[in-house]
Formats: structure tokens, sequence, C-alpha cells
């Protein structure tokens, strides 16, 4: 350093080139950052998640409707909405740090409008899912949605519209929605600001 002065607690940098006080600058904050001085600071997408969870364990979905395979569609979607949009690792150990349970509780499919000679013209479906996200010790996680007193598992809904006149499918309508649902539950992993 190239100071007219020596350093010390009482002596200002005043004196001192700009390349010495960026020096000086540096090493403070570098012996900031060693001593742990931001170790709870978090920046970005970070902050809007549990900085307590790192592990996610989805077990498959189950299904209590009459539609076969959603079940698999769903935790495929959830699986894909996890790992691209939150910080949390997808785990296959149900000893994670969390715990996300989904239950397919219905699927309905109805005509919204038909042709002349009644043939289904846009039909929609709709599928139910409630689920609970808790911690190792039982505790739920989602802070972004009300839950009603006494209940334990939240409620989504997602629905599909589709026109087969138009060459769509069911099938089809039903992975977008589940794709859609997917990302609605992650949403609402996100802290409550």
């Amino acid at each position: 350093m190239h100071c007219t002065t020596r350093i010390s607690p009482t002596t200002s940098l005043n004196r001192c080139s700009p390349a010495s006080r960026l020096a000086v600058g540096l090493l403070v904050c570098l012996s900031g950052l060693v001593g742990g001085g931001c170790a709870g600071y978090r920046f970005g997408s970070q902050t809007l998640y549990n900085p307590n969870i790192r592990t996610i364990h989805v077990p498959i979905v189950r299904n209590d409707s009459w539609r076969h395979d959603i079940n698999t569609q769903l935790t495929e979607a959830l699986v894909k909405a996890i790992e691209q949009h939150t910080p949390y690792k997808v785990v296959g150990n149900p000893n994670a740090d969390s715990t996300l349970e989904c239950r397919i509780t219905s699927t309905q499919k109805r005509t919204l409008t038909e042709t002349d000679t009644d043939e289904q013209r846009v039909v929609e479906g709709m599928t139910n899912v409630i689920l609970t996200w808790t911690d190792r010790q039982g505790n739920l996680l989602f802070t972004n949605r009300f839950l009603p007193e006494g209940e334990l598992a939240y409620r989504f809904t997602a629905t599909n519209d589709f026109v087969p006149e138009g060459g769509q499918s069911f099938s089809t309508a039903q992975h977008r929605a589940m794709e859609r649902m997917a990302e609605q539950i992650v949403q609402h992993m996100e802290l409550r600001w």
C-alpha cells in the first residue's frame, strides 16, 4: 500500500491512494464473508422458498377416479415442475426433508356446447386433487393457501376444454391440464410475503 501515513483504527483512509482504499475495502468485505457476516442472506428466487427444505419425496399420486394413468401423468408433471421452478430436489427417499402426497378424488367430463344433431362440440374435463405437503415432523408447509379449520389437505382443481370436432382428444387435454395443475401446485410452494 502506498499511504502517506500508517493506517490505524484512528487514522482515516483519506490520505491513501484510491487503489489502497479499494484494497482495504476488499479485505474488509472478504473478512465479513469468511466470518459469516452474510451467511443468512438469500437473494433471487431463493427468497421465495423455505430455506429449511432441500429435498422433496413425491410418491406416486393415488387415483380414486375412473381415468387410469392420470395419476402417473400428474406425478411426472409435479416432479418436472418442482425440478424446473424451485430450488428443491425431488428424491425417491421417504426420509427427505419434506413429502408431497396427492390423491385424485374425481374426474368429470361434461358437454358445454352441442351441434344441432346432439354431437359434442366443446367438452370440459375437470379433475379434483387433494394434497398435503409436510416436513419430517409432520408440519404443514403450504403457507400461500387458506386451510379451513380441522383440514389437513389442500384442494386443487384443473379444468380442460377440448373440441372433438377439431380433432382434439380428451387424453391430450387431460395431459395439458395435469401440467397446469402441477404448475399451480408448485406456485403455492412459495413462502408467504
